[in-house]
């Protein structure tokens, strides 16, 4: 089984600056990142000029702030070395047709398909196409939305299904792991989750469920202006999921046999009981079981033996607290 693999969504959270952009990848990848992820927006192939803002960014028309906010060809191939030289994937989601050629010209290796694009099959068959790996977000579709985008992909490069709720930020009670379960089960794919809660609590569930792989936003400050800043996740929590994250796929990787008490042999003489005069006894006693006592350490006769004393003969007086040994009885 292989590590969960962390992605990093910077997504547009750089606001159009070429060397925010760089400073991020440099960023998530100190920070425990295995990919990096952008999001590839063309303006004038994705949207209208009057099409609405989502409820969480108002700060400008949509239109404009794919405009602003893009890069030229040769500034993602950059994005892409710099990818290489930081030691990280490099991933987009491409939001039209034409943005998965750009991808194709730039080299990525893999797509993240966006929740808002399931349903857009002309979209999920050219990128099954490239025969790439994939990973397909879920959030806002319902099951026959999802099945057909499965369908889609079936026959391109893997596809890993990913679970995710379209809320910013996603409360507690909409996270769905159930659904991720769901989905291992419904399409034989792997799985994972691409987060939008707050905090780290969700991923590291998400993980010790099995998933292959986690998504998180990525900032430098929740403070920064932008359409993902305010629910991404800063550098010190994110190391501190990446180093979870770590710690769960030891966890799912390492079996522990639980007939096996070796590690335990100094604890278990430290911790547990042995059996011990309750009180003095003389030679010739025949023990009963209001003669004895349990105490520490464990090095004794074992307290869950106690009944092979029952019944037995001293053959010498003890102290009370003495730990019986077999050689105290005829």
């Amino acid at each position: 089984m292989k590590p969960v693999k962390l992605i990093a969504e910077i997504g547009s959270v750089h606001d159009g600056s070429f060397g925010n952009a760089g400073k991020l990848i440099e960023a998530a990848a100190a920070c425990g990142a295995h990919a990096v992820k952008f999001q590839t927006h063309i303006a004038a192939a994705e949207t209208l000029r009057d099409a609405p803002n989502p409820p969480y960014f108002k700060g400008e028309p949509r239109f404009e702030y794919f405009t602003r906010t893009g890069f030229s060809l040769p500034q993602w191939k950059e994005l892409v070395a710099l990818c290489t030289q930081a030691k990280v994937e490099f991933l987009s989601s491409p939001f039209s047709l034409e943005a998965v050629d750009l991808l194709e010209e730039v080299g990525v290796g893999s797509y993240k398909i966006p929740s808002g694009e399931v349903t857009n099959v002309p979209l999920l068959r050219k990128i099954a196409a490239t025969n790439k790996p994939v990973l397909l977000s879920s959030g806002m579709s319902d099951w026959i939305e999802l099945d057909a985008a499965v369908e889609a992909l079936r026959g391109g490069g893997p596809v890993t299904v990913l679970q995710c709720s379209s809320a910013y930020p996603c409360p507690p009670e909409q996270v769905g792991l159930n659904v991720m379960t769901e989905m291992r089960g419904r399409y034989g794919l792997d799985v994972g989750f691409s987060d939008h809660t707050l905090g780290v609590a969700a991923a590291i569930a998400a993980a010790a469920l099995g998933a292959a792989v986690i998504e998180k936003h990525f900032t430098f400050s929740r403070s920064m202006y932008g359409s993902d800043a305010a629910n991404g996740t800063e550098p010190g929590e994110f190391r501190q999921l990446a180093d979870a994250l770590a710690a769960v796929s030891v966890m799912r990787t390492r079996n522990v046999d639980k007939a096996d008490t070796s590690p335990y042999r100094e604890m278990k003489r430290i911790f547990e009981k042995s059996v011990v005069a309750a009180r003095d006894l003389p030679a010739g006693h025949v023990v009963a079981e209001t003669d004895l006592s349990y105490k520490k350490p464990g090095n004794g006769i074992p307290a869950s033996r106690y009944r092979e004393l029952v019944g037995r003969t001293l053959k010498r007086s003890v102290s009370g607290d003495h730990q019986f040994a077999a050689t105290d009885f005829s």
